[in-house]
């Protein structure tokens, strides 16, 4: 049996919603990880932006109140950038769709469908 996808959701986040109830149209049941309620770890921020084929600083959500307060302006590494969305996992954009070793970012929230066809 394959591995069931799954899907770094925010439910307060309405594209999140969206793409969730996507997949349940499409007969895709993800597991759901709510990634503010247990944030990802570096080696779980790195095997995401590899299935992605992201730079850490393109998976950060730049209207965020702590992106405005914290980093607009600043010129971080790779690893500062990761280390700041273990910190403030808000940063992290979303929702995120992975399926085996390939992962798509739902925006729009149509793209995650990607991963099926």
């Amino acid at each position: 049996m394959a591995e069931k996808p799954l899907i770094y959701h925010n439910p307060r986040c309405s594209k999140s919603r969206m793409a969730l109830t996507l997949l349940r149209d499409n007969n895709i049941e993800p597991e759901i990880f709510e990634y503010l309620k247990t944030p990802l770890n570096a080696a779980e921020l790195k095997s995401v932006l590899k299935k992605l084929g992201m730079k850490p600083l393109d998976l950060i959500r730049k209207n965020e109140a702590v992106f405005k307060e914290k980093f607009k302006g600043k010129e971080l590494s790779d690893d500062e950038w990761i280390e700041a969305m273990i910190q403030y996992p808000k940063l992290i954009e979303r929702p995120i769709v992975i399926k085996g070793n390939q992962a798509r970012l739902g925006r729009p929230p149509e793209k995650v469908l990607e991963l099926f066809q």
